[in-house]
């Protein structure tokens, strides 16, 4: 009863009152022309109560006791009917139900066929109906579909009220199945009734025998129904596994995958069932979400797990994914339209998306779904080239891009469910049986050659090792080609002008160079080594460590500047202690990265064997790891100068070089758009005071506070910077002219607290000054300038207004010092 809704159990407490009425009538006025008849009837009824017809089609199964109602509404009385009704229902109750609500659900089914009952007699008995213009099988009919009807709504009710579904499709697809069963009982009540006219009732009993036969074919029917059904369920999980099979192929290229796929496919079907999705339609969605992303397959590898920005290159051989990915599964012949989904699944709402440009609701709805599910999911998962959002961060993305990268109506449904929808996933998870990976680095010992033969230019090791004639030649040719390799590495990431270009092109030529399964290019920032390129098997877990110097496996490397060849990838800090993160890794080779000043990082190798490297290995690794090193501390020498012409030191702001330009990129915008852009000068009143009474340092220390305060009152896309000294420039576009005051106290307010907090007292306040772009300027120095001028102009006002008060306050002392010097002294 617990588990029913509120109006469901008012509807089943109501039927209870009313069946019970019903009985409690009908006994009170027992009447019975012949009790013989009535108990050979209802002993035939007990036995046959636990007779059941049913199909596997989740409509449940028709207990045979409906047959002998109908026959008591035409030859009983309405009490003996009562009791052949709720006696043979009570019996089947006891059989199939179970659990605590056993009692309170035998009770509503009994009520429920007891009012039933009570309407169907009334039916037969009409007043109207017993006139000449209606025979006795139009009133059997009549008795029988009422019978039907109140037999099966109520059911179905309570149901519909406990799910929340709809009581017309609930009724559709699991009672209106049996609506056969009930003609051939009515037309079996009619043929006993038939014979009871022209024999005794002792004669008609034997033609129960017949419906007993009858039982018996409409059963083995039934059975042949089952078989093909549980024929056609195997075909629906040969069809299941074969999507599996096809989702196995994706995550054997693109490792990020497999958890993505699980999550994305449970919030896309729940989407989609709030959206009214048809049976088929879901069944679409269902193995698009698991097959969206096969076209990946056509994609190289190196362009999948780049750490970075793609070239447009690369992003031209990512954007064919979709296509291949359709042409793919049109082959399979789904008897659902998987494909038009996958191809759309990219498409954007407003006509930017690829391949094809589709926009609005000429995406297909499925697409539409996937798409927003996708980048959801995407945004809240680790990446190898950046931290996974806060699962609320990554909604506040998607909903800014409703109407314009997604369907607002599938956001919309998405905002209100995300957090429901993210424990649903997290449960479909776990409940999965983990699957062996794909042996894709099995090393096969059977099998001599290939029916074609080796290839005859290159030596075999056996051959070598035992003095074959061409070892020597081999040898040189080896060495001459290592020497080449090792060039062209010197060359490219010479060439290279930024660190990620530089580490992509490096991860490829080594694995011609020395094989792995995964690589992890650790670069040091302060006391510890952060990945800033991984690649290959495991790498979200790689992606995702911080090694401290000295610790784990990359930081005694880092530590001591010596390599490491066939370590443990295991002892590395992020996997100790942590039994989540299990890796099938079994070596490392780890080599140091020198630079100008000392170690700038750590290039390791991984394998899945053991003593997978060799000292081979790690002499190649050495000679490249000189010039690797010196290029990354080149590079990064570099990223830090770029970082610090647009960067102030001491608050990590953008600086007023920085500002200048964006505040020239915001106006140019504003053109475009006609968005208003309003500028905010700020300057801190009585900073001086602070480096006089409490020193330099602590100025620093309130300077950096009052940067980090400003940057959390700011919108993502509002833009702090300091313009030197104590002033802080704000820029601020979109803002409402109404919402200005509210936003200057605010800031006021907030830069007094973090003051106070800094050093103790509050003697520390804020003027600002407020422009307007294009009304007060339409260039970058106009506006500064004139904001620059108002702030000041602030300032003399406030210190004017302090005055002011100051000379009022002498002024009250002074009267009262005069007042109290003419009160005369008592002697």
């Amino acid at each position: 009863m617990n588990l029913l809704s509120l109006p469901a159990r008012v509807y089943v407490m109501l039927i209870s009152l009313i069946g019970s009425a019903v009985a409690g009538s009908s006994l009170l006025r027992w009447e019975s022309t012949d009790l013989i008849r009535f108990s050979c009837f209802l002993l035939v009824a007990l036995c046959a109560a636990g007779l059941r017809v049913g199909v596997t089609n989740g409509g449940g199964a028709m207990p045979i006791n409906i047959l002998f109602v109908l026959i008591g509404i035409m030859e009983l009385s309405l009490p003996e009917t009562i009791v052949i009704a709720g006696a043979t229902t009570w019996i089947q109750c006891r059989q199939v139900l179970s659990g605590p609500s056993r009692t309170f659900l035998i009770v509503f089914n009994v009520s429920s066929i007891w009012t039933a009952t009570c309407i169907a007699h009334f039916m037969y008995f009409h007043p109207r109906l017993q006139l000449d213009l209606a025979s006795t099988p139009v009133r059997l009919i009549a008795a029988a579909a009422v019978f039907y009807v109140f037999n099966t709504f109520p059911v179905a009710a309570v149901i519909s009220l406990t799910e929340h579904k709809s009581l017309r499709r609930i009724w559709r697809e699991r009672y209106v199945w049996s609506f056969n069963f009930y003609v051939v009982g009515t037309a079996a009540a009619g043929l006993f009734s038939f014979v009871n006219v022209y024999l005794d009732w002792g004669y008609s009993m034997l033609a129960l025998f017949f419906f007993y036969l009858l039982y018996k074919v409409y059963s083995m029917h039934l059975s042949r129904i089952d078989k093909e059904m549980q024929h056609s369920e195997q075909m629906a999980d040969l069809h299941l596994r074969t999507i599996e099979a096809l989702a196995l192929a994706i995550e054997s290229k693109d490792e990020t995958t497999h958890e993505h796929l699980q999550r994305v496919q449970v919030y896309a079907l729940e989407i989609g069932k709030d959206l009214g999705m048809t049976t088929e339609e879901l069944e679409a969605l269902r193995a698009a979400a698991i097959l969206h992303d096969i076209g990946k397959l056509a994609v190289p590898e190196h362009i999948i797990s780049k750490p970075g920005k793609l070239t447009p290159e690369e992003f031209d051989k990512m954007k064919i994914h979709p296509v291949v990915g359709a042409e793919i599964l049109e082959r399979v012949q789904f008897p659902y339209d998987v494909s038009p989904i996958v191809l759309a699944h990219h498409e954007k709402w407003d006509g930017s998306g690829y391949p094809y440009g589709t926009k609005g609701n000429d995406i297909p709805l499925g697409a539409r779904i996937l798409s927003v599910v996708d980048c959801l999911d995407a945004l809240a998962s680790d990446r190898q080239y950046r931290r996974a959002l806060p699962l609320n961060d990554a909604m506040a993305v998607v909903e800014r891009e409703s109407g314009i990268s997604f369907d607002p109506r599938v956001v919309e449904v998405l905002k209100k469910r995300y957090v429901e929808l993210e424990e649903l996933a997290k449960t479909a998870i776990r409940s999965v049986v983990p699957q062996a990976k794909l042996s894709k680095r099995m090393k096969i010992e059977a099998g001599l050659a290939p029916a074609t033969g080796f290839e005859q230019t290159k030596k075999s090791v056996h051959a070598i090792q035992n003095g074959d004639p061409g070892d020597f030649i081999h040898m040189i040719a080896s060495a001459r080609e290592e020497v080449q390799q090792l060039f062209e590495i010197s060359q490219d990431i010479g060439r290279s002008l930024t660190l990620d270009e530089m580490l992509s092109i490096l991860s490829l030529r080594v694995k011609r160079m020395v094989p792995y399964d995964s690589m992890a290019m650790y670069i040091r920032r302060g006391d510890k080594l952060v990945p800033e390129y991984v690649c290959g098997e495991n790498f979200r877990l790689f992606s995702s460590l911080e090694i401290p110097m000295g610790q784990g496996l990359s930081g005694w490397v880092a530590e001591n500047n010596k390599p490491i060849v066939n370590g443990n990838p295991s002892v590395e800090p992020g996997y100790l202690n942590d039994p989540s993160k299990f890796s099938t890794l079994r070596s490392a080779l780890a080599v140091p990265l020198e630079g100008k000043q000392g170690v700038v990082g750590v290039l390791a190798l991984y394998r899945s064997d053991k003593d997978a490297f060799s000292r081979d290995n790690l002499r190649v690794m050495l000679a490249i790891a000189s010039k690797v090193g010196m290029t990354i501390d080149h590079l990064l020498r570099l990223e830090a100068a770029e970082s610090t012409a647009t960067t102030d030191f001491l608050t990590e702001l953008p600086n007023a070089r920085s500002l200048f330009i964006h505040l020239d990129s915001e106006l140019a915008r504003r053109n475009r758009s006609g968005e208003s852009v309003t500028v905010l000068v700020t300057d801190l009143d009585g900073f001086k005071a602070v480096n006089d009474r409490f020193g330099h340092l602590e100025g620093n220390r309130l300077l950096k506070a009052v940067a980090h305060t400003l940057k959390l009152n700011c919108r993502e896309y509002d833009y702090v910077a300091r313009m030197g000294g104590d002033e802080f420039v704000l820029v601020l576009p979109g803002l409402k002219p109404e919402d200005l005051v509210s936003r200057i106290g605010r800031i006021s307010s907030m830069i007094t607290d973090a003051a106070r907090q800094v050093i103790g007292e509050d003697i520390i306040g804020i003027s600002i000054g407020a422009v307007h772009a294009p009304v007060d300027g339409k260039d970058a120095e106009t506006l500064l300038g004139e904001a620059d001028r108002r702030m000041y102009q602030m300032k003399e006002e406030g210190k004017e207004m302090a005055r002011t008060r100051q000379l009022a306050n002498l002024g009250r002392k002074d009267f009262s010092w005069r007042a109290a010097s003419e009160v005369p002294v008592r002697r």
